[in-house]
């Protein structure tokens, strides 16, 4: 092996194999005289700056300066385009020409390995300090939960669990167009994640149910008719708005007892809606469940 063969093969150990250990490489075969390689390289490049914070990385290898390494991956035309993972070739990713068709194949790839990116690996961290603004949230404490989740936010602006967070904060003090257009700001990708459809669903369902300054004479008018669901439906928005969500839930199940069809099903879509505000991971919302199956099932 010739001296500039070996330098090469301690690149290609250096830049792609150790590399590989914790992360997915993207091996991108080309060369200086190859047409579709130019073609291809700035689509290559664009998916791996976008899934970098998932782990995975671009390596270039020009088949014309590393012939050695070419031929161990029996490269036969170019462009090729391989996956690595802890120095194994995992994917052949040659036929995808486009970002959409790249984006699939890693997504493909990278929910079948243990691989941790930098965005993980920061999420992991801020763990406890998202738990800490969620207590907070969830004891009322509007001013903690804000001053959490604002500095989480600067650490870690593109974490859902943190924008939920903080946006669901934002609808809690009354500033439903900031929490709106902090999620207006979710990429694509990302807006339909669990945490974020809480929070869409957390500011819709404050804008829909509307405080009431004096609950009473909603409560008087039920009392009298149990059957008025307009009335009914206008008080667990009230209590809702009141932070007071066994109130609402109790109103909402009455509705869905008496007549569960009513205004096409408004009172069970709107307890749907405040279970996941809630979170439906959330104990009381299982105790909630229960309620509305034996109603609904029985």
């Amino acid at each position: 092996m010739s001296a500039a063969e070996k330098e090469a093969v301690e690149a290609f150990r250096r830049d792609v194999v150790e590399p590989s250990m914790t992360s997915l490489v993207i091996l991108d075969f080309w060369a200086e005289w190859c047409g579709p390689c130019k073609a291809l390289t700035p689509v290559l490049e664009k998916v791996a700056a976008d899934y970098a914070d998932q782990g995975v990385i671009l390596a270039k290898i020009n088949v014309d300066e590393q012939k050695m390494i070419a031929a161990q991956f029996r490269v036969q035309s170019i462009p090729t385009v391989y996956a690595l993972f802890q120095g194994q070739l995992v994917a052949d990713l040659t036929p995808a020409r486009t970002e959409s068709q790249l984006k699939q194949m890693l997504d493909q790839i990278l929910r079948q390995l243990p691989i941790q990116g930098e965005a993980d690996k920061l999420h992991e961290d801020i763990a406890p300090l998202i738990a800490m603004g969620e207590e907070a949230l969830e004891a009322g404490d509007v001013e903690r939960a804000a001053s959490v989740f604002g500095q989480l936010i600067e650490m870690a602006p593109e974490d859902v669990e943190v924008v939920s967070g903080l946006a669901r904060t934002l609808v809690r003090a009354g500033q439903l167009d900031e929490a709106d257009a902090l999620l207006a700001e979710v990429p694509a990708e990302k807006a339909k994640e669990a945490p974020i459809a809480r929070a869409q669903a957390a500011v819709a369902l404050a804008r829909e149910a509307q405080p009431v300054d004096d609950l009473g004479p909603l409560r008087a008018k039920v009392d009298a008719n149990p059957d008025d669901h307009e009335t009914r439906y206008e008080l667990a928005g009230g209590l809702m708005a009141a932070d007071d969500r066994d109130g609402a839930a109790d109103h909402l199940l009455e509705i869905i007892a008496r007549d569960r069809e009513w205004n096409e099903g408004a009172a069970r879509a709107r307890l749907l809606k405040l279970f996941e505000v809630v979170g439906l991971e959330d104990g009381w919302v299982r105790d909630q469940r229960r309620r509305l199956s034996a109603i609904l099932f029985t």
